[in-house]
């Protein structure tokens, strides 16, 4: 059969998710479900005789996971795997049902090239014979125009799917707008059909899709189940099939070609899916041209901090450590000094070096209303997921908190973490992107996007690279490390000559010799100067705090031409020695 004539007469049902119902089939649940082609041949093929029986036209083959990372580089295992799925699936497909090679998404490691990796795995379906293939449940475009092009090259007539894992919201796990998405997508000459599956449930699918308004596109439309509870350490998803087939109706009726489903559908659910579809007329069908763009009718606030550095006026930024418990009075007795001092804005780490501390944001909001100052709280990705960070920055946006420092957060501590669990859903540069689109689609009052650059790294040249993706996605403005050594000064001529974004010069205070040796030794990213170093040795605390002053002040008025301003961090709650240090910065506005 040839599947694009197919899908010009009849609806293409794709079965549902293989990996759940493998572990309620399997005899070994916990096995990787890909390895199951070898160890577990016969439930596999069970599965798939059971979709078909269902009324499934196409099936995918039990690859989803299968990739050089997910299998630790072991290219000859996956290359068994990937064969003997194919194998299961052509057996049980025989000449009426189409297969498609399963791509779930790749998980890059920093190391591997996404491109190389896809690559890989369709040479292994193309020299099986595999003419359709599947990608899905991906997170972002990245790769898909390149790959979605080399299978053509080697494969004329091959039929290629690219499916998106979009959550209700309308956001990726990565922090892509789908909608952005989709509009790429749609001009990818090479991929025959685009659509949704997985994290949602059919009933916000039906939602997202007539918001899409995607008119003479092959849709592709594969939800969950519904939404999971645990029960007894198992996953559960309860939406009856009879419900999920309703619903799999409606969403024909918006005009998809393509159905399935994903996480949680068994043979019943696309059962009872084939049964009600076959209810629709071609009547019926009509793509829906529901505005999908949000109309924000609130009045823009001034960010006060941006339009200064916009201007060419010098910024000052102070930091804060947030305090260690609720004793709050030094903390904001110190912030109002700063305040008095001149400072633009205040900045709040969030947990540094991964010890609890008062949450950053609800210092900024509490400064933000009792001290009426600018704050720029750090919001790390260390410890939330993508719902929790856009809640908070929903709060944050209604307190008229205008500016965040996002940064990929120090890992906690190694005597914690049997305890503490970090939660990774982004990097700096993906947080970044993810409050730039919803800047567009949500905030009256957009965020200034502003992030850290670290001038003393082993390899400048990497940060740089780094620092431009960063400003590719959104950020306005990067604060330094602090800055005390020669290559420091000479990483920020070149940030300064380099990149588009404004630039804050860090710079730190050393209180004492020890203290030196401790930043040096102990703290990432931060360098201090053997001179400096030296000038600290046998002296007093009162000599030592003098040094503070002058160091810093010496390094201020070096830093000062290469830069849009300065982020002085407080050492140990001594706001005292930052207000002698800008007092005596003589020439700090233009």
């Amino acid at each position: 059969m040839d599947i694009r004539e197919y899908i010009k007469e009849h609806l293409l049902i794709f079965d549902g998710a293989m990996g759940t119902y493998f572990i309620k089939k399997s005899t070994n649940p916990q096995e990787k479900c890909e390895l199951a082609n070898l160890t577990q041949e016969e439930i596999v093929y069970s599965i798939h005789k059971e979709y078909i029986a269902a009324g499934c036209k196409a099936i995918k083959t039990n690859t989803f996971g299968a990739n050089r990372i997910n299998f630790g580089g072991d290219e000859e295992l996956l290359k068994e795997v990937i064969k003997k799925g194919y194998e299961i699936s052509c057996k049980a497909a025989g000449d009426d049902v189409f297969v498609f090679a399963d791509l779930g998404p790749i998980e890059e490691d920093g190391v591997a090239d996404g491109f190389d990796e896809f690559k890989f795995v369709v040479d292994c379906f193309i020299e099986l014979g595999a003419k359709n293939f599947l990608f899905e449940t991906l997170s972002s475009d990245r790769y898909l125009a390149n790959i979605a092009s080399y299978i053509k090259q080697r494969v004329d007539e091959a039929f290629i799917i690219t499916s998106f894992a979009v959550q209700p919201d309308g956001y990726t796990r990565d922090g892509y707008f789908g909608r952005d998405i989709f509009r790429r997508m749609v001009d990818v000459k090479d991929v025959e059909a685009l659509g949704l599956n997985c994290v949602s449930g059919p009933y916000h699918m039906l939602h997202y899709v007539k918001e899409l308004n995607l008119k003479n596109v092959t849709l592709s439309v594969m939800p969950n189940a519904g939404y999971p509870t645990v029960v007894n350490n198992r996953t559960l998803f309860n939406a009856s099939p009879e419900y999920f087939g309703t619903k799999m109706a409606d969403i024909v009726r918006q005009g998809a070609a393509i159905i399935g489903g994903c996480c949680g559908t068994t043979p019943e659910y696309l059962r009872e899916t084939a049964l009600n579809v076959m209810q629709v007329t071609g009547d019926e069908i009509i793509v829906s041209s529901v505005s999908a763009n949000k109309i924000i009718d609130k009045e823009k606030r001034e960010n006060k901090f941006i339009s200064k550095l916009e201007r060419g006026k010098r910024v000052l930024a102070i930091e804060l450590d947030p305090p260690v418990d609720t004793e709050i009075g030094k903390f904001l007795e110190n912030a109002k000094k700063i305040k008095e001092v001149g400072a633009d804005i205040i900045t709040i780490a969030d947990c540094p070096v991964g010890r609890p501390r008062v949450d950053s944001s609800l210092l900024a909001c509490k400064l933000k209303r009792e001290l009426n100052i600018d704050i720029l709280p750090h919001i790390t990705c260390r410890d939330r997921n993508l719902n929790a960070t856009k809640a908070l920055l929903l709060g944050l946006n209604i307190e008229g908190v205008d500016n965040v420092l996002v940064v990929t957060g120090d890992p906690i501590p190694s005597a914690q973490r049997d305890e503490v669990k970090s939660v990774f859903n982004f990097n700096s540069r993906m947080l970044a992107r993810y409050i730039d689109t919803l800047n567009e689609t949500i905030f009256s009052s957009p965020f200034g996007i502003c992030a850290a650059l670290n001038v003393n790294a082993p390899n400048f040249d990497i940060q740089l690279k780094i620092a431009r993706e960063k400003v590719e996605n959104g950020v306005k403005v990067f604060l330094t490390q602090p800055i005390m050594t020669e290559k420091g000064l000479e990483n920020l001529k070149r940030a300064n000559e380099e990149l588009s974004a404004k630039i804050l010069a860090g710079i730190m205070p050393v209180v004492s010799y020890r203290n030196a040796c401790f930043m040096n030794n102990e703290i990432s990213g931060i360098d201090v100067g053997e001179k400096i170093i030296k000038l600290y040795e046998n002296k007093t605390p009162e000599e030592c705090r003098e040094l503070a002053v002058s160091v810093s002040v010496s390094m201020a008025n070096e830093v000062m031409p290469y830069c849009n301003g300065l982020y002085i961090i407080t050492p140990f709650s001594r706001a005292d020695i930052v207000c002698d240090i800008v007092n005596a910065l003589k020439s700090f506005e233009n």
